[in-house]
């Protein structure tokens, strides 16, 4: 499967690290020709130069659909348009999973900005040099916290009923739109953040309570949703959680 992405491009947001400079990394290495967008910058061009000559960097709010909009024209108008898009962007820290009450508005509408109006903005800017090429595709990034009760969980939750919207929409113009939802996956962020009863009790709520998600298992995930072997393969949202979503 070394070269299977040989000619296509792709674009990941928030892809200056974690889930995104994974998926770049792995994207790349089946040779894609990858954009990493990310609000910083500075992050986005040291992952861009790392993973390679097929990597490129941007730096945009996805938030702000103007610059976002020129950003994949751009990417699209230098390489000939777009056949996959990853909305991996997203808010997520412990900060944004506080009760909504001790969050407060402004909070929680940044939340939903970035996570779902991010995702709609970078997905309207992504489609029309998708249209009509060969298993164009799209793929959100929403969380097995979808399936609990947090401010956090309903704007993945959002996401999950935007997959569905979208590949509905899209399905006419030949754009596949899938979703992952991971479960707890070990990230540097979430090893950092996370105190170690959190994670015994997630643990033995899986199914799999021997093992720990780690960053590999979505990446695997995100390959094969966005291959041409999930090509009847639309609307859905994949959980990658051990069984910890499963009863949900």
């Amino acid at each position: 499967m070394a070269n299977d992405l040989e000619g296509r491009v792709a674009v990941v947001t928030g892809g200056a690290r974690g889930f995104g400079k994974a998926f770049g990394a792995a994207l790349a290495h089946r040779g894609a020709t990858v954009a990493l967008i990310d609000l910083d910058g500075v992050a986005a061009q040291q992952a861009a130069e790392e993973l390679g000559q097929r990597v490129f960097a941007f730096s945009a709010d996805v938030t702000d659909a103007d610059r976002i909009g020129a950003v994949i024209g751009d990417v699209a108008a230098a390489h000939g348009g777009i056949d996959i898009l990853i909305n991996n962007a997203g808010l997520h820290s412990a900060e944004y999973s506080r009760p909504v009450e001790a969050m407060g508005l402004a909070k929680v509408r940044r939340l939903f900005d970035v996570n779902v109006m991010g995702t709609i903005a970078c997905t309207l800017a992504a489609v029309p040099y998708m249209e009509g090429r060969t298993d164009a595709n799209i793929l959100n990034i929403s969380s097995s916290a979808a399936y609990g009760g947090s401010s956090y969980g309903a704007s993945k939750m959002a996401v999950i009923s935007m997959t569905i919207t979208f590949a509905r929409e899209l399905a006419a113009k030949g754009i596949r739109v899938n979703a992952i939802a991971p479960g707890l996956i070990l990230t540097d962020t979430i090893r950092a953040e996370l105190p170690s009863e959190t994670l015994a009790r997630v643990k033995s709520s899986q199914f799999l309570t021997t093992l720990e998600g780690e960053e590999r298992d979505i990446v695997e995930a995100m390959l094969y949703l966005t291959s041409d072997r999930a090509r009847f393969i639309t609307g859905e949202t994949l959980r990658v959680t051990g069984g910890f979503a499963a009863g949900a």
